[in-house]
Formats: C-alpha cells, sequence, structure tokens
C-alpha cells in the first residue's frame, strides 16, 4: 500500500507542476514549438529546471545499493537507437504539434473537463492498443 501511495503522491506532485508551469495549456506548449514564428522559450526553462533536477538526484539516488521501497532499481537494458524508436518518436512529437499535448500534460488536463484532453488520452489509449496488437 505504501508503494501505491508513494505513485500518487509522485503522479499528483508531477500534475501540479505540469499544471504550474503552464505545460497543460496547448497554445503556451504550441507556442512554444512554433520557432519560426511567434515563438515563445519559457517552457524551455521549466524543462532545463527539471533537466537540472534529474542531473543531480539521477546521481545521487543511484549511488544507493537499491531503491527505498524496492529490492533493485528497474533501469532501461537498451541504448541503442532503432528504427521503431525513431518511428515511435517522430509520431510521438507530431502528435504533440497537432494536439499540443503530449501524455503527462494530457491526462494532468482531465480534471479541467476539457474535451480536447480527454480526446488525446483515448488517442494514446488507442495507440498503446494498437503497439500491442500489432507488436505481437
Amino acid at each position: 500500500m505504501k508503494d501505491k501511495l508513494l505513485v500518487f503522491g509522485a503522479g499528483l506532485l508531477f500534475g501540479a507542476g505540469l499544471t504550474i508551469s503552464q505545460m497543460v495549456n496547448p497554445e503556451k506548449v504550441l507556442a512554444f514549438l512554433d520557432v519560426s514564428g511567434n515563438w515563445d522559450p519559457s517552457l524551455a526553462f521549466v524543462m532545463g529546471g527539471a533537466l537540472a533536477v534529474c542531473l543531480i538526484t539521477f546521481r545521487l539516488i543511484l549511488k544507493r545499493a537499491a531503491p527505498l521501497w524496492a529490492d533493485e532499481f528497474s533501469l532501461p537494458g537498451r541504448s541503442d537507437i532503432d528504427r521503431p524508436l525513431l518511428l515511435g518518436a517522430t509520431l510521438f512529437g507530431i502528435g504533440w504539434g497537432i494536439g499540443g499535448y503530449c501524455p503527462g500534460p494530457a491526462i494532468a488536463s482531465l480534471g479541467f473537463g476539457l474535451i480536447e484532453p480527454l480526446v488525446v488520452t483515448i488517442s494514446i489509449i488507442a495507440g498503446i492498443y494498437l503497439h500491442q496488437r500489432l507488436d505481437k
């Protein structure tokens, strides 16, 4: 139960951070992606801050023998760049550019009662399902 509460708390913190930084606002995100027009660089500072926190804390955390509530770390086993990775990244970017939402902000925005993040979230779930079916 403690691990589920931890995950829930981390999700709430992440969602609050997305909301405070306005990453749940598609107009703000699309203005950030519009580098040839009315570019808004403010989200670069949000991402830079997140990257700085990760660089520092990952080094400290990975010095431990194991996570606080698990027996071992679950780290990726692969680091190669292959065709499925590039295709997935491209589709992710296209979807982000069209909808103005990536998965975290779309889910965090569901609480606002808007239809757009619901459509994006359903599309994400459909994409996951489609991938699982095609990957067999």
